[in-house]
């Protein structure tokens, strides 16, 4: 069973979240009723096995028929139901870039984003798919359901590629799914809109030093500040900067932040549009006001691993992290404080959070009366038992106030055959003991005789 370790806090309100680790698996964790509580592990899907792990995930979180999209190591895209984790189809990650069949292991994907507003509800098409590999080979297509016929899973294909050279290491699509971001080792980032599939920004690395000392190009991590502007770009480096671009000001970053000593490995951006989550390869994790460069606070609770992916819930003030210390844990963006922590086992690659999920009861109100002919058999045992018990103690009560009142009868005719017949002076001997008044009794008898 996994760990739970939880701080001082009035709980987790309702919240579910799935994460995928290095072994493939597929775990659901939850918290329920209304109160909010302890997260708890509550399903696993998949088999676990190391050539299946996770490498890149996309939730496309609706109400109405919502997918969740895995590129695994062995070169499979799986889309599941994130409710049920049936498996909806699967492509391999070969058919949807070049025509090349060559390994998929030398060409990891990087990127994996299933288009929202592109998703097809028909009876033979799942939706649009854009991937993106270290190579920078970057793909855009219909995925049909698993009984689709052929010719119609596989139209709408275009494909570009982002770079002549360097590996791809991160990717971001706008919320308004327009225009996909890319950067990487020696792959400075590069805008690219994805209905004519062209370049239309890149940026140009930092100045030189006073000693003529270049920082080489390396981001690890991407996002899109604001929900509703894709002109300003958020990214982290592995020489652990903070930087902020404005496509409509300069190329160069507007702001670069240094935070601590470690590369970036995830960035995610806030609803409020100005907010940044960082976290870092030795478990630091902070937020900052892209405003102005400034860190709000790290957050309480060191984490023991790299963090490897952020997922902030859309209307509650929570973030869920995860990483290769093999916990989720869940935060308060308010205070900055660890609610809960799960462990997982495995090292964690991604965590997303089912923003739909609402407060269920684990038990349901059973009704009033019996509702089977085995609880109806032990009701009426346990009410024959009742009864019998009952009548044994009145019983008993019965039996124990007539012997009372014989007891009393008795002795009333004993004091009358004695003789005594004055009533005062039968007050004053029925004060006295049993046995010192049957002795007054004899010698009162004896006077009266003589």
């Amino acid at each position: 069973m996994p760990r739970t370790s939880t701080v001082e806090s009035p709980g987790c309100p309702p919240l579910r979240a799935l994460t995928t680790d290095s072994l493939g698996l597929i775990k659901v964790v939850e918290v329920r009723g209304k109160g909010g509580g302890t997260p708890q592990l509550v399903e696993t899907w998949g088999p676990p096995d190391a050539s299946r792990s996770v490498l890149a995930t996309s939730y496309a979180d609706s109400r109405k028929d919502p997918v969740l999209a895995v590129a695994r190591k062995n070169g499979l895209i799986e889309f599941l139901n994130p409710l049920k984790g049936d498996v909806l189809t699967n492509i391999k990650s070969s058919e949807s870039g070049s025509t090349d069949q060559s390994s998929y292991a030398s060409d990891l994907l990087v990127g994996l984003h299933f288009l929202k507003s592109k998703q097809e509800y028909s009876s033979f098409m799942l939706g649009t798919l854009l991937t993106c590999t270290e190579k920078g080979k970057v793909c855009v297509r219909s995925v049909g359901r698993s009984d689709a016929l052929l010719d119609q899973s596989i139209d709408s294909l275009s494909e570009w590629s982002v770079t002549n050279g360097g590996q791809v290491l991160c990717s971001s699509l706008d919320p308004s799914e327009n225009y996909v971001l890319f950067g990487g080792k020696h792959v400075e980032l590069n805008l690219w809109d994805l209905y004519t599939s062209k370049k239309i920004w890149a940026a140009k690395p930092p100045r030189p030093n006073n000693l003529g000392i270049s920082i080489p190009t390396w981001f690890t991590a991407s996002t899109f500040l604001c929900k509703d502007d894709h002109r300003k770009i958020v990214a982290g480096t592995s020489q652990h900067q903070v930087r902020l671009y404005d496509i409509t000001s300069q190329r160069r970053a507007v702001i670069s932040i240094d935070f601590r000593e470690s590369p970036i490995k995830a960035v995610r951006e806030d609803t409020d549009g100005h907010t940044v989550y960082v976290g870092t390869a030795i478990g630091d994790l902070a937020s900052f006001d892209m405003r102005t460069g400034k860190m709000v606070g790290c957050y309480k609770g060191k984490c023991c691993g790299s963090i490897r992916s952020i997922a902030k819930h859309p209307d509650l003030p929570l973030i869920a992290s995860c990483g290769l210390d093999s916990y989720l844990r869940i935060w308060d963006t308010n205070k900055r404080q660890l609610l809960s922590a799960v462990f997982l086992k495995q090292h964690l690659t991604s965590v997303v959070i089912d923003s739909h999920f609402t407060a269920q009861e684990l038990e349901v109100t059973k009704p009033e009366g019996p509702t089977s002919k085995s609880e109806v058999r032990d009701q009426s045992d346990q009410d024959g038992n009742d009864d019998e018990e009952t009548s044994r103690k009145s019983k008993k009560k019965r039996k124990d106030v007539a012997s009372k009142k014989e007891k009393k009868i008795k002795m009333h005719g004993e004091e009358q055959i004695n003789g005594i017949e004055d009533p005062a002076e039968k007050d004053w001997i029925d004060e006295l003991p049993i046995s010192k008044r049957k002795k007054h009794s004899k010698k009162r008898g004896e006077k009266q005789s003589d």
